[in-house]
């Protein structure tokens, strides 16, 4: 065989193997959508919905191979009757955002479907025999588009990703600036600031932003004064039962915390530390200390032994080792099992409604809890509270993560 008759069997264009592709995820993100009609239990737009299914998936199976004009022309008809089966979904619903993207899963791919199978390259494809200038030149054509095509494509799947990420947090962001208490409404419909001045002035947040601050930081301090030498520990040394305890640290992760709640309780109100900060910074400190001690174990094995017997041959003890070679070195590793810590204690909820009954030591979970209730919901001032409990968390963010990266730099082992 030919050079010219291999080009000519592996040759197809970029349009049509652009459609062999992305039809696909168009047809389970169409079958996904149906729920939706189910939902609603709107029968006519289910029907419709499937019958675009099934034609989505006839034209993914017609689509044309080389000199098979009557396949195109089928595929041509498919895609214009699924461009009028969205459209008509689309004019029988209420027009909205949502509506008009749920749609847009059979209408854009059936456009582009016309489109590019009506297009020349695909026309003369599938109408005759092509020279080898021409497959050289349909080759060369390939080549440049598909790159172009996954760059759309990779960017189309992120936007919705960022889509799907960002619009419950304009939405919550819509009700703490729209006056009253109402979930209903249009975004961006109306502005006020009563809720952040309600929730602001209040004593009660404050003193729930206090009592977060003071369990967070308590937990973080202790949770790493106890992983940090134990990870280093079951790292380094060889001892009885190490095994086994690092396998029960494993075993209790498995355990959802709400079966300890009880025994925690009696233990709490035994000692008399319900109530109280301490209660709570040594429940959560046990609860998170299985997974800190892991991570960091795991970062302490990557740290290589020679650098710790080198500094001993220098006249460094075993402490001067620890805190002058592996501390330094496993910045990274402390600043990820730190914000860890810090976060399970800040948005845990179960533990602090239960050790705590007096609002003067609820946290933050708690006391945004207590802002919906059943006798009144204030969810304008629960959006508003909401926000301004995640701004901390977001600065922490980003402080971690210039921290992490300096870390990571100055930990930097050549070899």
């Amino acid at each position: 065989m030919t050079n010219a008759n291999v080009m000519r069997i592996w040759y197809v264009p970029v349009e049509v193997l652009t459609l062999k592709r992305w039809l696909i995820p168009a047809f389970i993100i169409n079958i996904l959508l149906l729920t939706i009609d189910v939902l609603r239990e709107d029968n006519n737009n289910l029907i419709l919905g499937i019958l675009g299914c099934i034609v989505l998936f006839g034209l993914r199976s017609n689509l044309p191979e080389m000199f098979q004009r009557k396949r195109r022309d089928i595929s041509l008809i498919l895609s214009a009757l699924i461009v009028g089966i969205g459209t008509l979904r689309l004019i029988s619903l209420e027009f909205s955002i949502f509506n008009l993207w749920m749609q847009s899963w059979l209408i854009i791919p059936g456009i582009l479907s016309l489109i590019w199978l009506s297009s020349k390259p695909v026309s003369v494809w599938t109408g005759r025999e092509l020279s080898t200038s021409a497959i050289e030149y349909g080759l060369k054509r390939n080549y440049e588009l598909k790159s172009n095509f996954s760059k759309i494509a990779s960017h189309i799947i992120l936007i919705h990703f960022v889509i799907v990420t960002v619009f419950p947090l304009v939405w919550i962001f819509d009700i703490a600036i729209s006056p009253g208490n109402a979930l209903g409404g249009e975004i961006g419909d109306s502005f006020s600031g009563e809720h952040f001045s309600k929730i602001l002035s209040g004593d009660s947040f404050w003193v729930w932003m206090t009592n977060s601050l003071i369990v967070s930081l308590g937990t973080c301090l202790l949770g790493l004064t106890i992983a940090i030498p134990a990870g280093y520990a079951f790292s380094r040394y060889k001892f009885s039962g190490r095994d086994v305890s690092m396998f029960a640290f494993l075993l209790v992760q498995m355990f959802p915390g709400i079966i300890i709640l009880v025994p925690y309780f009696l233990v709490m109100k035994t000692l008399g530390l319900l109530n109280s900060h301490l209660g709570l910074i040594l429940a959560y400190c046990v609860t998170a200390l299985p997974l800190c001690v892991w991570m960091l174990k795991g970062f302490f094995d990557t740290v290589p032994r020679e650098l710790e017997e080198a500094a001993m041959l220098d006249g460094c003890n075993q402490f001067q080792v620890f805190t002058k070679v592996v501390l330094p070195l496993s910045l990274p590793a402390i600043a990820v099992t730190a914000l860890f810590s810090f976060l399970a204690a800040w948005n845990e909820f179960l533990l602090a409604l239960t050790f705590n009954t007096s609002n003067d030591m609820y946290t933050l979970p708690v006391g945004l809890a207590s802002l919906i209730s059943s006798t009144g919901q204030a969810w304008g001032d629960f959006a508003a509270a909401s926000i301004l409990v995640s701004l901390p968390v977001a600065l922490l963010f980003l402080f971690f993560q210039k921290f992490l990266i300096e870390g990571l730099s100055a930990g930097g082992v050549k070899g």
